[in-house]
């Protein structure tokens, strides 16, 4: 049958079938995004941003809270979940055996929830920032770029998600460089830049020429002590002042994750898994942010090292260990 030998009404009807079924076409689902910290902390704010770019895209119908509180999470997660949201993203941590009562309760609610533990149920998978390569490029860095053979690093929490961070950063140090030594301290906090900055003062006096500024607060020390720092989850150099301060950041990025969970559950195949591969190099989940003004003061040599060290994480030939052991300092 030719179109030219069909009716008006019948093109107009087939053309409507066509538009309903192409994926191009397909019904916007609302999705839910609960923050602990306001949006402008950066770990949520790398949620957001990917949740943002899907709504733009027309994939989903967005709706969030910030500043949720441990206490007052489960209730959010409830509220949403009793609302037409088909996918909440969001944390677990500290609370993961209530978040999981909630997912049992709404098996029909997507949950991808940033947890230390596995997935839970039919329908809670789970993430976490899995940067540990790109700060064990970083380490690279920083080990060849060291004069002192001290190298200080400031995080929130000695738990899972910084430990793994920080151990990789030293791997890569000591790969270059066997013998530097480490300072480590955490501040007991998430933001708080007077406290962060403060500790790296410390460390800057015990002789650290080189900071991982874990936590906001670090480059400001570095910057008026005259020592380089390396960035961590945005790009440090041009998002918190870091501009001749700050010689590379390792990046995070959920927008495969995010993008993944969206479409398995539009085509009703989500399931409880662990999104772990999703926020690391090969899926695009992490990366090495560029060098800027520092591209031609980092030795020729240690660039090839990086340049070679990347190639062979996203062949899968070079494997970074993840480590979630509390590093401690060696001097």
């Amino acid at each position: 049958m030719q179109i030219k030998n069909l009716s008006p009404k019948l093109i107009f009807s087939l053309l409507v079938v066509l538009l309903s079924v192409s994926p191009v076409f397909a019904e916007k689902i609302k999705v839910a995004g609960i923050y602990t910290q306001p949006i402008q902390q950066k770990w949520d704010a790398v949620l957001h941003k990917a949740l943002v770019k899907a709504k733009e895209a027309g994939e989903i119908d967005y709706v969030y809270s910030e500043k949720v509180a441990n206490t007052d999470y489960v209730r959010v997660l409830r509220e949403y979940a009793e609302s037409d949201v088909k996918l909440i993203v969001g944390e677990a941590f500290g609370i993961s055996r209530e978040a999981h009562k909630v997912a049992d309760d709404y098996p029909q609610v997507a949950f991808l929830m940033g947890d230390s533990y596995g997935p839970y149920g039919k329908n809670f998978a789970v993430f976490d920032n899995y940067i540990h390569e790109p700060c064990y490029l970083m380490g690279l860095l920083a080990g060849s770029m060291t004069k002192s053979g001290k190298i200080g690093m400031v995080g929130g929490y000695p738990i899972g998600e910084v430990n793994r961070l920080f151990n990789a950063f030293m791997a890569g140090a000591r790969s270059v460089r066997p013998d530097v030594q480490f300072k480590v301290s955490f501040i007991g906090s998430w933001y708080d830049p007077p406290k962060a900055k403060e500790f790296a003062y410390a460390q800057i006096e015990s002789g650290v020429d080189v900071l991982y500024a874990e936590r906001a607060g670090v480059v400001d020390a570095a910057r008026e002590k005259g020592i380089i720092a390396f960035g961590n989850v945005n790009d440090m150099n041009k998002e918190e002042n870091g501009k001749d301060v700050v010689v590379a950041s390792a990046l995070w990025h959920m927008e495969s994750a995010v993008n993944r969970a969206i479409s398995l559950v539009k085509a009703g195949n989500f399931k409880a898994e662990d999104y772990r591969d999703w926020t690391m190099m090969v899926k695009g989940g992490a990366s090495l942010s560029s060098f800027y003004e520092f591209d031609a003061i980092i030795p020729a040599q240690a660039k090839a090292k990086v340049e070679q060290a990347q190639i062979e994480i996203l062949d899968g030939k070079l494997v970074v260990p993840i480590n979630d052991e509390e590093p401690k300092s060696t001097f």
